[in-house]
């Protein structure tokens, strides 16, 4: 399994509950775009129709270097494939309120494209600046053991 492209937003703007590898369709540039990494995750989510299938709505996947083609939709809504019983649960999952599926990374698995999605809540702004700061004194008492260390 060859992660190719990390969604790296995602921890720090969602708090991530659950995680599947779901397939996705795609076009055959699409795949040689995703092998160069010309991926971009922002704003993209995954929404379940009223068919039962699922969506991945605003993914960028920049056209192929050489694709010569202009007809081409970089955020078109791309298919992921799941199994029957994994939408079912996740129907009932996100009937809660405020959760959301996000992609998390895109990655080739003997040779196939896939996706791992997560289901996720938004965090507020208070809980991204609480986590900051902890890190940020974390790194300094390290520091600061480091020092000490030192001069023994």
């Amino acid at each position: 399994m060859k992660k190719v492209i990390i969604n790296k937003k995602a921890k720090h703007e969602y708090e991530i509950f659950d995680r599947w590898e779901t397939g996705i369709v795609l076009k055959g540039w699409e795949v040689k775009s995703i092998r160069e990494g010309r991926v971009n995750f922002t704003n993209s989510f995954a929404r379940i129709d009223k068919k039962g299938e699922v969506f991945l709505y605003n993914l960028d996947i920049a056209p192929y270097t050489s694709i010569g083609r202009a007809d081409y939709d970089p955020k078109r809504e791309r298919k992921l494939l799941l199994h029957k019983s994994e939408i079912r649960r996740l129907i009932g999952v996100l009937a809660q309120k405020g959760l959301t599926l996000i992609p998390l990374s895109i990655y080739f698995k003997k040779g196939k494209a896939k996706m791992e999605i997560g289901l996720a809540k938004g965090k507020k702004l208070y809980d991204k600046r609480e986590r900051l700061k902890r890190r940020a004194i974390e790194r300094e008492v390290r520091h600061t053991l480091k020092e000490k260390r030192g001069f023994y």
